[in-house]
C-alpha cells in the first residue's frame, strides 16, 4: 500500500501536469486571437475600401459616422451631446453625429447602414454575432441584442419585427446611407 506523502506527491505531480498543459493551451489560444483581431483588422479595413467604391458621394459612412460634426451648417450650430465612451446612449436628435456614441455602438449602426445602403433587409443580433467574428454564443448574441434595444430605445435603431433590427430613419440620413 502507498504512502500518503506518495498518494500526494502523484496527485501534485498530475495537477501540475494539467496545469502545464493549460498554460500551453492558453498560450496557443492567446496566439490564436492576436490571429484573429489581425484579420478581423484587415477585413474591416477592406469593408471600408469596398464601401468608399461603392459609395456614390465618394465618402464612406466608418468617416462620415465619425465626423466631428452632422452635415449640415444649421445643425453645426447647434451643440452637441457628447458620451463619455461606454457610459451611455443619448437619445438620437437631428444633427447628433454617429462619433458620440462608444465603438460598439457605431460597429452595429454602420453594420445597419450597410445593409441599408444595399438596400438588404434587417439583422438579428445572431446574424451581426458573426459579421462580428462572435461565436454566436447566447452570451454574445444576448450582449448584441441588449446593445440593439437600447439603440432601439433611445430612436438611433427601428425593430419592427421582434428580433429583426435595422436603422431609424433619422440616423439612416444622418449616417450617409441612401
Amino acid at each position: 500500500m502507498p504512502s500518503v506523502v506518495g498518494l500526494l506527491e502523484l496527485h501534485e505531480l498530475a495537477a501540475r501536469r494539467r496545469v502545464d498543459g493549460l498554460r500551453e493551451e492558453a498560450d496557443r489560444i492567446q496566439a490564436e486571437l492576436a490571429a484573429a483581431e489581425q484579420e478581423w483588422q484587415e477585413w474591416a479595413i477592406a469593408r471600408r475600401r469596398v464601401g468608399t467604391v461603392l459609395d456614390p458621394g465618394g465618402g464612406n459612412i466608418a468617416d462620415q459616422a465619425a465626423a466631428p460634426g452632422p452635415p449640415d451648417a444649421d445643425a453645426r450650430s447647434a451643440p452637441r451631446q457628447a458620451a463619455k465612451p461606454k457610459s451611455q446612449v443619448p437619445v438620437w436628435r437631428e444633427g447628433l453625429a454617429w462619433s458620440v456614441l462608444s465603438v460598439d455602438y457605431q460597429r452595429i449602426l454602420e453594420a445597419l447602414a450597410d445593409r441599408h445602403r444595399l438596400h438588404q433587409g434587417p439583422l438579428t443580433c445572431q446574424e451581426l454575432a458573426l459579421m462580428f467574428g462572435l461565436d454566436a454564443v447566447p452570451a454574445k448574441v444576448e450582449a448584441l441584442r441588449s446593445k440593439a434595444k437600447r439603440l432601439v430605445a433611445r430612436g438611433w435603431l427601428v425593430e419592427r419585427q421582434p428580433g429583426q433590427f435595422t436603422l431609424a430613419q433619422g440616423p439612416a440620413g444622418q449616417g450617409g446611407a441612401s
